[in-house]
């Protein structure tokens, strides 16, 4: 009795250590994390990095001023942004907008990495800094982690803007496309209505014909 308890136990055991290592060998083969990039789309599957919100254009159209000076408030531990304020951390923004980068406030250290950037502070640079300074000019002595919500960089925007600056807000082409997309659409479907009258017209000519 002893030793057929011991052989089935055996068996048991060697069944059980096989499917341990079926089961090893099946996860290395068969990997089942998601891909990095996808190979194809996959409905309901959302792909990282996709942006499909509104522009920064729109957002500006929409934007409040005193709600741009409220989020610019995360900024006055380090900037003034008053006509004449002194320079603190960092560089007073009066007026920044539409000036070189880096070269604005002068007498002001500069990092090289934002003084060597080149171009000037239009609308979507300054977006692109305030998302992620460090992303915008790696290098930069900023430690600021950046607004990650495009309608508070829109309203920061607007408000600096408007302290100094005021340069006219780009136009919002997204409505005016689909406008556009819609008169098209009209269009399309006015001439497809005009030609079923045509040839419901010419049907009953011939068809007067023949009675004729």
């Amino acid at each position: 009795m002893g030793d057929r308890f011991n052989t089935t136990a055996g068996w048991v055991l060697f069944a059980g250590i096989i499917a341990l290592g079926l089961s090893s060998i099946s996860m290395r083969i068969f990997h089942t994390e998601r891909p990095e990039e996808m190979s194809y789309p996959i409905e309901g599957v959302v792909t990282a990095g996709a942006d499909d919100g509104p522009s920064l254009a729109m957002m500006m159209s929409k934007a409040d001023v005193s709600k741009g000076e409220k989020v610019f408030a995360k900024c006055i531990a380090c900037h003034t942004i008053n006509q004449g304020g002194a320079d603190g951390i960092g560089p007073n923004l009066y007026g920044i907008m539409g000036l070189p980068i880096g070269k604005h406030a002068a007498g002001f250290a500069y990092s090289s990495a934002l003084a060597e950037k080149g171009g000037d502070w239009n609308f979507e640079n300054m977006d692109a800094w305030l998302k992620s300074p460090r992303g915008f000019a790696s290098g930069t002595k900023m430690s600021f982690a950046g607004l990650s919500k495009i309608d508070d960089r829109a309203a920061v925007i607007v408000y600096m803007n408007s302290m100094g600056s005021n340069i006219p807000l780009p136009e919002v082409v997204e409505e005016a496309a689909a406008d556009a997309e819609t008169t098209g659409d009209e269009a399309e479907a006015e001439a497809d209505l005009e030609g079923e009258a045509a040839a419901e017209e010419d049907a009953a000519a011939e068809e007067n014909e023949g009675g004729k």
